[in-house]
């Protein structure tokens, strides 16, 4: 279909209400998704209860910084999984030591460093993150140094969704919900569209524009 009549087209309130409905199983959401249920009379679709309560303790975890605690939830879940993905290995371990810094931790802080981050050490690619994460050693206000995003709420969201995703992927489900795949189908529309008629006629999409309507 024509980019162009995207707009024209005409959703059924079902298809939102089912297209709501993954996002909100997908991230957990149980008690929303219950309601949505409830009041739109919206067919939830069959999920596995035990998963999806486990992985909200693990996300739980990770935003309230209880990074050990979400590993040890995820192996209980997933033996294999962390061992298979390093990469999410890496950032849960340095989202504890980031912890143990913060609380004034910095002895602690610096053993577990050399117990369980210094392996990664050996590894490229890990290095570069290895000397962000050590360099807020040298800073008394960790807010105020370089390498701040490090102790942010998104960043933690963003391990966080990307463990529930790896998570989802292991267990054969979809990693990524219908509602994620339209905005992606909606951006690359949109910038087709740019590309052939100028970026003053469609403007890059923005979520954020598209909300305050």
């Amino acid at each position: 279909m024509d980019p162009r009549q995207f707009e024209h087209i005409v959703v059924d309130d079902n298809d939102i209400h089912s297209i709501v409905m993954s996002y909100l199983l997908h991230n957990c959401f149980n008690e929303t998704a219950d309601s949505l249920a409830s009041c739109t009379a919206t067919k939830q679709p069959a999920i596995d209860r035990d998963n999806m309560e486990r992985r909200k303790q693990i996300i739980h975890s990770i935003l309230e910084k209880k990074a050990l605690k979400a590993v040890e939830l995820t192996e209980q879940l997933a033996q294999d999984l962390l061992e298979k993905n390093k990469d999410l290995h890496f950032d849960l371990l340095c989202l504890h030591f980031v912890e143990l810094v913060c609380a004034g931790k910095c002895t602690e802080a610096l053993e577990f460093a050399q117990t369980r981050l210094a392996p990664f050490g050996k590894v490229q690619k890990y290095i570069h993150k290895l000397e962000d994460a050590m360099a807020l050693l040298a800073y008394e206000d960790h807010e105020k140094s370089p390498m701040f995003h490090l102790l942010s709420y998104e960043h933690r969201q963003q391990v966080a969704d990307n463990l529930n995703r790896t998570i989802l992927e292991h267990a054969n489900n979809p990693s990524y919900t219908p509602m994620e795949r339209l905005l992606q189908q909606v951006t690359v529309a949109r910038q087709y569209l740019t590309e052939e008629n100028g970026k003053d006629a469609f403007p890059p999409f923005s979520l954020k524009d598209s909300l305050r309507g």
